[in-house]
């Protein structure tokens, strides 16, 4: 079966044939290890979900210490141009050069295509080792900026002459008097945009759309940020309220329609005082200010929202990122959709990837919704000292594979991985990693565990 290119429509959607060559980069370390088990899962749920009406065609492409010795380049141009024509690929963890020039061979990849979403949905497999009491409440996505904030920061390092001109810049120009210790600073810049902001809050609204998901958080550090990360929250509720203006309300618009219904009579002023906490203690002007907003949201959306219309609609709401650390701690279920700039996406995924197994079977996604382009991913490091043992936990790869048949609309591929991994999990057969955490079970090779993945389909 010769295999064909993944397009996309003049609609915007992917043309997926039955047989799509699909780039895919091993990876270093352990990752010929992984990509071993994990093709050999993916051709299964294929196989299996389509009965040989579908296959994929692996076309390998290089980058890290395997393209530089092929090639003597880390990220070779045609491993680039192999990812823009067919738009979507797959790739096992990749080294980073040291002193190449390259701050990361994965990020050089997300910023080429301007893979803006860095996808990572984190849910729980009965069985899976957790530190937490109730790992089953977790099932989240988190959609993290990935082309803005700290990632595409300028820095300039303490004492360098570059530095004390950015110093000098700040004092004389801009009247800016608090950096403590300018003689000593090294000083970040990170820009987040409206452009940027309003594409990612998109994407994470149209998928939760898409697959009847109850509400999306807006995380965000904007009670100290104000115009960076403050802003961020600002745009997001903007493309909420303008282009899906009839399928969302925000939290605070649920208030106060929920007010209206409770009680048809109450006033703008009273409904105000039920909104804001601590309306009493306002001045005037900002009470007015919230009086305002209470009667142009009842104005503006009550015949559309109002009468309980609003709870079949999608939640939009916003959390400050710390207490947002905490909360999907003590309070998983009440997230469900995650949008939110690089850093805290860096953060909030990786901290509940721990709750529910840890980054070995943490998958993830880097996505241009508007272009078509997405490459899935691994996670975790390579793990060097593990490679070419047969040992590690491929999970993260094949989870990974698993959305990327999500995105492409095979579904019922990806149903049969979600099976094969509660399936082999469920029954104690494991890799070394959960073998240790989990009483009674039996320990798997790396291959071993593809295999029980499969038998479970």
């Amino acid at each position: 079966m010769a295999g064909e290119k993944i397009t996309l429509g003049g609609d915007g959607k992917l043309n997926v044939p039955d047989n799509p060559i699909m780039p895919f980069i091993e990876g270093d370390g352990t990752g010929p290890d992984i990509w071993r088990a994990s093709v050999r899962v993916l051709d299964a749920a294929v196989e299996k979900g389509y009965g040989g009406k579908r296959k994929i065609q692996w076309k390998e492409v290089l980058a890290g210490e395997k393209a530089f010795r092929a090639t003597g380049e880390w990220l070779p141009d045609e491993t680039v141009e192999a990812f823009k024509s067919h738009l979507i690929g797959i790739k096992g963890p990749l080294t980073t050069p040291v002193g190449g020039g390259i701050r990361s061979l994965n990020v050089a990849l997300r910023q080429i295509l301007d893979l803006y979403v860095c996808l990572r949905p984190v849910r729980y497999f009965k069985g899976v080792p957790s530190p937490v009491k109730h790992p089953e409440k977790v099932d989240m996505v988190i959609f993290r900026e990935n082309t803005e904030d700290i990632y595409a920061g300028v820095e300039w390092a303490a004492g360098s002459p570059e530095v004390k001109k950015v110093i000098a810049f700040l004092h004389d120009e801009m009247g800016v008097k608090n950096i403590r210790f300018p003689n000593s600073s090294g000083i970040g810049i990170k820009p987040i945009s409206k452009e940027g902001t309003s594409r990612l809050v998109a994407a994470a609204i149209e998928y939760a759309l898409r697959n009847g998901r109850k509400s999306v958080t807006l995380v965000h550090k904007g009670n100290i940020m104000k115009f960076t990360e403050g802003a961020f929250r600002d745009w997001g509720y903007e493309m909420a309220q303008t282009k899906y203006r009839a399928k969302c309300v925000t939290q605070r618009e649920s208030w106060i329609l929920g007010n209206k219904e409770a009680n048809p009579d109450i006033s703008d002023e009273d409904n105000a005082k039920q909104v804001e906490p601590g309306y009493d203690m306002l001045i005037d002007e900002k009470k007015a200010v919230v009086v305002k907003e209470v009667h142009d949201t009842l104005a503006a959306i009550w015949s559309t929202h109002g009468d309980g219309k609003w709870k079949n609609m999608l939640m939009v709401r916003d959390t400050i990122a710390d207490i947002t650390l905490q909360q999907v701690l003590t309070r998983a279920n009440e997230f469900d959709v995650v949008a939110t700039m690089n850093l805290n996406g860096d953060y909030l995924s990786d901290a509940l990837a721990a709750q529910v197994g840890g980054i070995g079977i943490a998958p993830g996604g880097n996505v241009n919704y508007i272009s078509g382009h997405a490459i899935f991913e691994a996670t975790h490091g390579t793990a060097p000292k593990y490679a070419n043992k047969d040992q590690v936990n491929p999970g993260s790869v094949i989870l990974s594979g698993e959305m990327m048949f999500r995105y492409m609309g095979w579904n019922e591929a990806a149903d049969l991985i979600i099976k094969g991994m509660d399936g082999a999990i469920g029954a104690k057969t494991v890799t070394y990693d959960f073998h240790r955490q989990m009483d009674g079970a039996t320990k798997l090779k790396c291959s071993e565990f593809g295999d029980a993945i499969i038998k479970h389909m």
